[in-house]
């Protein structure tokens, strides 16, 4: 298990991590590991607590003293090391002490004043990435340095990747976005290196795996793409959505969206395989140093068996692991926790039959997160309090179905109602599924909720709420898997989302969330991308409203060409707890379309209420992605 902190739902991402995780950081890493090793006995100075990262996710330092300057800390332990004073230094017999922190020359002065000149002194400043990749060069460790993530990328087998965002930061006020991106394949080995500039203003953003391939002149790949964007503004994160496209005979359709940068010890929401499906949890080292045998282990949700991967992945490297290696029995609707160590960022799964792929993500479970009692008291002001809203595809094509997710460490149970509403925000139906227990396998089939002509033409929405009619806990980190099949069983998509209160004047602990600025988030800003190659996007806009809101939204459809222009407008209306599916293409004209190119998008901003959306491609086969949308 790395002893990282990586991530806070209040303070946002830890900077440190990602300065220590970066790939660039990790090859000066390995020289100064060779520095050290040839230098002498290694002492490592650190006032601020950086040993447990530093050393987990860089075991090869060759560090066998920790000096502390704080009395308090004298006597305590971190990674092995007993810390000592500071003032021990000189006689300690190490022949070089690394100062563990960045910006380092002020601490350098002080220690040189006592320290013995024959004892070299180094800090973490050795491993900073080129100042041509900064943000802000004044202060290494100011989180816009960092503004980075990973993507499943693939150009295998008749499949192919195309990952787009917006350079989103320009509205932020940023002028000169680049992107630094580097392929690595399956053994964690580079395979293209380059960079790239972002359009002036808010342009869209477009990799495609078969321009990289072509571009490089590379075989079949599958691996990931580290992108890091500099020049930023506003956001230290990178948002896409990435789709997987087959081609020929390969006729998969799926799309998913950004990784998170953040690793976690575990994640929860992977399904188990029916018995005509292939899971493939696609393992992917985010780290310079490798997952060591037993790293990663799988275990059915709330079984507390886990049965680990008895194999080495080296740095940067990408293990296709079918769950049926480790869990050979267990079948649909089990669910599986992965157990990572924090040795991977978010990682994608990939469902495969009747030769058809469906690639998705697992979701972040939260250790430390307990029950909050205060939300079984909300007061009436909050409404129906969290709610996790999923589409209901047109009932007289698809088949939609939703399966509870326990998302945090100490979730032992889910109390949970769903409520189905109808696109006009007409409720439908409502029942309480129970307090479900943490192992449960309690999938949820909306036809078996509905009559058989309810929601054919247009759809609905259904939201999971919590319902403590049978008692049980609630801690606001209410997920689930949501999967969508057509009629005919020729192709399916799935996604997962989390709870949140939605469109309330009152707030309670951060929520209604905001995009930025502080809550109550009360509008919406939503990309929604475009199509191409036959492909039309779509979007299945919910309204969701905990408790009273506006009657129907006042939504604005902003076209953009790849530049960032903005070539038409529309406004449409969604019904309070009602939805809508909407097309950009029915919408606009086919000359603006056209004019937008492969590069343009579509915001979705609404000023008076927050809005949902999921969203995903259609074509004329049939063939449909599905996942839920980004804002910024």
């Amino acid at each position: 298990m790395l002893d990282i902190q990586t991530f806070d739902a209040l303070k946002g991402g830890n900077v440190l991590y990602k300065a220590l995780a970066h790939p660039l950081a990790a090859v000066a890493m390995e020289q100064l590991t060779a520095r050290l090793a040839a230098g002498g006995p290694v002492g490592l100075f650190d006032p601020d607590s950086v040993a447990p990262p530093l050393l987990t996710m860089y075991p090869a330092l060759p560090v066998g003293r920790l000096f502390v300057q704080d009395v308090r800390q004298i006597g305590t332990e971190r990674v092995g090391l007993v810390a000592e004073a500071m003032t021990e230094i000189a006689t300690s017999g190490i022949r070089t002490l690394l100062v563990a922190g960045f910006d380092a020359d002020r601490t350098v002065a002080l220690l040189r004043a006592f320290v013995p000149a024959e004892i070299d002194i180094l800090s973490l400043d050795e491993v900073k990435i080129p100042a041509e990749r900064l943000t802000n060069k004044r202060r290494y460790l100011d989180p816009l340095n960092f503004a980075m993530n990973y993507a499943f990328f693939r150009d295998e087998d008749g499949l192919s990747t195309r990952l787009v965002t917006a350079n989103y930061w320009a509205g932020y006020g940023a002028t000169d976005v680049r992107f630094w991106l580097r392929l690595y394949d399956r053994a964690g080995q580079i395979l293209a290196e380059w960079s790239e500039p972002a359009p002036k203003g808010a342009g869209g953003v477009a990799f495609d795996s078969r321009e990289v391939r072509a571009r490089f002149n590379l075989s079949d790949f599958t691996g990931q793409l580290f992108i890091h964007a500099v020049g930023v503004a506003g956001h230290d994160v990178v948002k896409y959505a990435v789709d997987t496209i087959g081609a020929g005979n390969e006729q998969s359709l799926s799309c998913t969206h950004d990784a998170n940068a953040w690793p976690s010890a575990r994640y929860a929401g992977l399904p188990a395989p029916r018995a005509d499906e292939r899971v493939i949890l696609w393992v992917q080292n985010s780290h310079g140093s490798a997952i060591p045998k037993g790293g990663i282990e799988l275990d059915r949700m709330g079984a507390e068996h886990p049965v680990a991967l008895n194999e080495e992945i080296p740095p940067f490297a990408t293990r296709a692991l079918d769950v049926s290696e480790l869990l050979p029995d267990l079948r649909w609707p089990a669910q599986i926790e992965v157990r990572t160590g924090r040795h991977i960022v978010r990682p994608r799964y990939e469902v495969i039959r009747q030769g058809r792929t469906r690639i998705a993500h697992v979701n972040v479970e939260r250790e430390g997160l307990a029950a909050d009692p205060g939300i079984k008291t909300l007061p009436a002001q909050m409404g129906r309090g969290f709610l996790l809203p999923f589409p209901i595809l047109p009932r007289g094509q698809y088949r939609s179905q939703v399966l509870p997710t326990p998302m945090a460490e100490a979730e032992d149970n889910l109390p949970l109602r769903i409520d189905v509403f109808d696109h006009q925000g007409k409720l439908a139906a409502s029942k309480f599924l129970g307090c479900l227990p943490r192992d449960h396998a309690t999938l949820v089939d909306l036809d078996d909720l509905l009559p058989a002509d309810a929601l054919q033409e247009f759809g609905g929405h259904a939201d999971l709420v919590y319902d403590f009619a049978e008692g049980g806990d609630a801690n606001g980190w209410l997920h689930a898997l949501m999967r969508y099949e057509r009629r005919d069983e020729t192709h399916a998509a799935e996604t997962s989302f989390g709870a949140h209160i939605f469109n309330t004047l009152m707030t309670y602990k951060g929520e209604p969330q905001s995009y930025s600025g502080p809550p109550p988030g009360l509008s919406t800003r939503l990309f929604l991308k475009l199509g191409g190659e036959g492909r039309h996007s779509f979007s299945h806009l919910i309204y969701p409203a905990s408790g009273p809101w506006h009657e129907m939204s006042q939504t604005q459809l902003q076209l953009h060409d790849g530049e960032g222009v903005v070539l038409a407008e529309a406004m449409i209306a969604v019904a309070r707890s009602g939805s809508m599916l909407v097309r950009p293409d029915l919408i606009f004209s086919a000359a603006d379309i056209a004019q937008a190119g492969p590069r343009g998008y579509v915001i979705i901003r609404d000023k008076t209420c927050r809005l949902f959306g999921y969203h995903g491609l259609i074509d004329a086969e049939g063939r449909f992605s599905l996942d839920h949308m980004f804002g910024f």
